[in-house]
């Protein structure tokens, strides 16, 4: 499955947003002009299809070794089920905390220490909450092979920690093909490109805000 497709996909069911020009603000109180709900491709059957068949693809060609697969949660919980349905592995996920009742688990499902694990996210910015499972896994004794996700926006501060906590991940598209093929299809203007990639390579320098309106 191309970059190219899912992009098209993620598109065409608008689970990508632009507004360059009034921007969204993150939790982490970045501003950004592209905001990216993967959750309606669990609403969409057709971009669903595309989305977990490219996910095994990925899962198949970089981590075929794989006993378990973990989703985040909890974007990633649907998707590692479907991928762990279509690849005949069983699935888990893993909280953003512990339960404070019950046997207080964080992680859900079997995981024997020493399996090898690959992580199903949603998509990645910064890096933090996936390295956050990660660490959790490595912790309970997993081997994580790495992460497949379905969006990255490639920031430099993310890939920098991702490398730092020895994390790999293999996303079916990324930041740079949704501007490209959002400015061929009309989405938005071809201008905003230059604008959306300021924004990619340096977050925290807000200038692209007010350019090329």
């Amino acid at each position: 499955m191309n970059a190219e497709t899912i992009a098209r996909d993620l598109l065409e069911i608008r689970a990508v947003f632009f507004r360059p020009d009034e921007p969204f603000t993150w939790a982490s109180g970045i501003k950004s002009p592209v905001y990216c709900d993967n959750r309606l491709t669990l609403t969409a059957p057709a971009v669903r299809n595309d989305v977990e068949n490219g996910l095994a693809e990925l899962v198949r060609e970089y981590y075929p070794e794989v006993e378990v697969l973990m989703g985040t949660s909890t974007a990633g919980i649907a998707h590692a089920a479907i991928v762990g349905h279509l690849l005949g592995l069983p699935m888990g996920y893993v909280r953003s905390g512990a339960k404070d009742h019950g046997r207080k688990n964080q992680i859900e499902g079997r995981l024997e220490s020493g399996q090898r694990v690959v992580v199903v996210e949603d998509l990645i910015s910064t890096g933090g909450s996936v390295i956050e499972v990660v660490n959790v896994l490595r912790e309970a004794g997993a081997d994580v092979l790495g992460v497949v996700s379905i969006f990255t926006y490639g920031m430099q501060k993310g890939l920098d920690r991702l490398r730092a906590a020895a994390v790999e991940n293999h996303s079916l598209c990324n930041f740079d093909v949704i501007a490209r093929v959002a400015a061929e299809e009309n989405y938005i203007r071809p201008e905003d490109v230059r604008r959306l990639l300021a924004f990619r390579d340096n977050p925290a320098d807000e200038s692209w805000i007010g350019g090329d309106k």
